[in-house]
């Protein structure tokens, strides 16, 4: 059944309204700008470890030491590619190793939502962080294959914790004015790691030994190092604490952060009021089991729509030009590595631009339409990059060079950056922190979090295999599959736009819970039950 935008309304949005009328920004705030500062390294930072990872495939492949028979690792075990004559790794292998990060993810995810709720966001993060450094440095003292590819999924492992426990802590800690801004900056980090992934291999691509690929992986462990850091300098997440039944902390936190440490704040008083009473009222329909997330009807929805956002993220053409970009310039006439590494930092880092201008703006509108013009664009896009790259092959096969066709299927390679960063990059964790209420908040980004790793999983196994053997011809499929996920955002996908955390928490549910909390938060903000008080409302005080 359809979800659309005008069928969804659950509750009086009261705090919204009280949020809009805060003209003050946050770099005003001394303490939310302190906070905001610490969630950059500690959690919006995480993504950088998947960038840095997806462009340590890529450009490792530009690197002869990577390749070649000769060397410790024995890769390409001296396997040539037959349409260049040039040492490269065997398809189905490459696709393991680029494969193998995503089956670690998998393994974790039974086990990061237990963590969130049973130590809270930080000690998550720390934990995924801890083991992503071990991965980093068994990967750069691999000795074989087999030792190489048990590293990458143990930094698998790792990120999904950090994943899961840093888009929702950056959602339960942000003002809520920031709120969609914070979580959508969470996926552009991602462009930082991968472009000074490619930056790097400028440099190391020259490399005529073993440090050629070992420099590298040694360097992916530095986000990791810099989380482990500075979220030992952060709050837990209130809303964790009040489930823990610790609400003076809970409120302190909210005061010092969300009011500059007024303690009489009565925002603070209606948010505190606001999230109790939702969260009390979401643990007696739910007990936080993986069960819980099918038995209700409302949870089956998010739980769908979570699989989608996790299918989405992985198969809308991004993996392939993410991970498998030397094959696809090889196949568009640019084989130097001269011309590569160029072309993969300048990709990279028009991607950090774009993305983190496409999450400053477009949380400012409705969710659905984004999601729609991003999926829109890389129709677009796959449809040029296909003909393009079809002309060159065929014109290629004549004996010719078609240098235009070349140059068009590098522009639509480009262009797919920014259709993409619209929708799947900026909105992913907005959205899913926004669909999923605080009890199972962290199951449903777990449940995105599998199926996007069993998709990239996938992906980056069956990519180099379906480019060797139907060349130009498998971009077309990524045009169709791209049709098939506008046709489910448009049918399926709820509007969240312009609510607080709480306001959401009952999206498909009893209107009558929604209404429940506005009450319970009107109470706080009419009615002021300190002693000796009832004859004033807090509103009316706040006024005198």
């Amino acid at each position: 059944m359809a979800i659309y935008a005008h069928e969804i309304s659950n509750g009086d949005p009261v705090l919204t309204r009280i949020v809009d009328g805060d003209n003050v920004p946050w770099y005003k705030k001394r303490n939310l700008r302190i906070l905001y500062l610490l969630l950059f390294p500690a959690c919006m930072g995480v993504e950088m470890t998947s960038g840095f990872d997806s462009q340590l495939i890529n450009t490792l492949q530009f690197a002869p030491p990577f390749l070649q028979c000769k060397y410790v690792l024995h890769f390409g075990d001296g396997y040539k590619d037959p349409g260049t004559d040039v040492y490269a790794i065997k398809p189905a292998l490459l696709g393991i190793i680029g494969a193998s990060y995503s089956l670690g993810g998998i393994c974790a995810v039974p086990f990061a939502p237990s963590a969130n709720q049973w130590f809270g966001r930080r000690w998550s993060i720390i934990t995924g962080s801890l083991t992503m450094m071990v991965g980093g440095v068994l990967q750069a003292c691999a000795q074989d294959v087999a030792m190489y590819i048990i590293a990458r999924m143990i930094l698998g492992f790792g990120i999904v914790f950090c994943i899961v426990s840093g888009s929702a802590m950056i959602g339960e800690l942000a003002y809520p004015k920031e709120r969609a801004i914070m979580t959508s900056l969470f996926n552009s980090s991602y462009f930082i790691g991968a472009t000074i992934a490619s930056a790097i291999s400028l440099r190391t691509a020259g490399m005529t030994n073993s440090w050629a690929w070992r420099v590298p992986s040694v360097l992916q462990i530095v986000p990791s190092l810099f989380q482990l850091i500075f979220v030992c300098l952060l709050p837990e997440s209130p809303r964790y604490l009040i489930s823990k039944d610790r609400d003076d902390e809970a409120f302190e936190i909210l005061a010092k952060y969300h009011a500059e440490g007024d303690r009489d704040s009565l925002f603070v008083r209606a948010e505190m009021a606001q999230i109790r009473r939702t969260i009390k009222t979401e643990l007696e329909y739910a007990r936080q089991s993986w069960w819980d997330m099918l038995k209700i009807s409302g949870m089956r929805k998010r739980v769908y729509i979570a699989a989608m956002i996790g299918l989405f993220t992985q198969w809308s053409g991004n993996t392939l030009l993410s991970y498998y970009l030397s094959d696809i310039l090889n196949m568009m006439g640019w084989t130097s590595v001269h011309a590569k590494t160029r072309i993969n930092v300048s990709q990279n880092c028009w991607g950090l631009i774009n993305g983190t201008i496409a999450s400053l703006i477009v949380t400012r509108f409705p969710r659905r339409r984004m999601f729609l013009i991003s999926l829109g664009g890389m129709l677009l896009v796959y449809i040029g990059l296909t003909t393009s790259i079809e002309q060159f092959i065929l014109a290629k096969a004549q004996g010719k060079t078609d240098r235009l066709a070349s140059i068009l299927a590098l522009f639509f390679i480009f262009a797919h950056s920014p259709m993409y960063n619209i929708g799947n990059n900026a909105l992913t964790y907005t959205y899913l922190v926004e669909l999923f209420p605080f009890a199972e908040r962290a199951h449903g980004i777990s449940v995105e979090q599998f199926f996007g790793r069993i998709a990239g999983f996938f992906s980056t196994s069956v990519n180099p295999i379906a480019l060797k053997a139907i060349t130009w011809k498998y971009f077309a499929v990524y045009v169709g599959w791209i049709a098939v996920e506008a046709t489910c955002v448009y049918f399926f996908y709820p509007e969240t736009h312009g609510r607080t955390l709480e306001e959401l928490s009952f999206l498909f549910e009893d209107k009558s819970l929604a209404d429940n909390v506005a009450r319970e938060v009107e109470k706080q903000l009419y009615y002021d039950e300190r002693p000796g008080k009832q004859a004033v409302t807090l509103l009316e005080e706040s006024i005198l």
